[in-house]
């Protein structure tokens, strides 16, 4: 769907491919895209080494050296879940301090698998058909170097894939839909938003479903209560 309208009742969509049409109900479940740097290896070895996500892939990386990019929360906590597994965990920080919460923070700072690389920033990703190391450069002194890794895992944070809906729906400055408490219903009657493109916590596959489970239900309910009342 590339963009819908919701001023009236049943609503109308169209479609990337130029088709038009009504619905009665709409459950929008368009998820969010992970931020990436835009480096031409980094998207070139995505799913070679490259992630996005350290629950889903970390597993991977059992003993092995691995780099994580961000400075925030997620990161942290990408960092801290990555040393059940990888040897090493090199954490690259833009700035000379960390964005992340202090409890987050200090779980990084006493963790001794996990080393913070102040002031750098990764300029490319190593590696033919798999990551074989990065190059670093230190956005203070100006010094380039490379490092041994064989994953890299971006926790810059996501983009939720809401643009067609948020003429229409409640959503946060980051443009995530926002739902009723204990509901995947929006502001708009019969619209319900489930999985990451309203989800800025957990953002798993297995919540993801949940949630799309409970759109499904409430958009049944929906309908029936709109025939009960016909």
């Amino acid at each position: 769907i590339e963009t819908v309208d919701c001023s009236q009742w049943p609503y109308r969509y169209t479609t990337s491919m130029g088709n038009e049409g009504v619905t009665k109900t709409l459950i929008v479940a368009t998820g969010a895209s992970a931020r990436y740097l835009g480096l031409d290896n980094e998207l070139r070895l995505r799913g070679y080494g490259v992630s996005a996500c350290a629950t889903c892939d970390g597993f991977f990386f059992r003993g092995q050296d691995v780099v994580v990019i961000g400075g925030g929360d997620s990161a942290a906590e990408e960092a801290t879940f990555l040393t059940r597994f990888a040897t090493n965990v090199h954490l690259l920080v833009r700035r000379d301090q960390l964005r992340a919460s202090k409890i987050m923070a200090k779980r990084v700072l006493d963790n001794d698998k996990i080393t913070i690389h102040w002031n750098t920033e990764m300029t490319d990703v190593l590696g033919e058909k798999e990551v074989e190391g990065v190059a670093l450069l230190n956005n203070k002194t100006q010094e380039a170097s490379t490092l041994d890794v064989t994953g890299v895992f971006l926790a810059i944070g996501h983009t939720p894939n809401s643009k067609p809906f948020v003429q229409w729906l409640d959503h946060d400055d980051a443009g995530y839909l926002v739902t009723a408490a204990d509901s995947a219903g929006t502001n708009v009657p019969g619209v319900f938003a489930c999985g990451d493109v309203q989800d800025t916590v957990y953002r798993q596959a297995i919540t993801a479903a949940g949630s799309g489970c409970m759109a499904a239900l409430e958009a049944e309910r929906w309908l029936e209560a709109q025939e009960d009342e016909a």
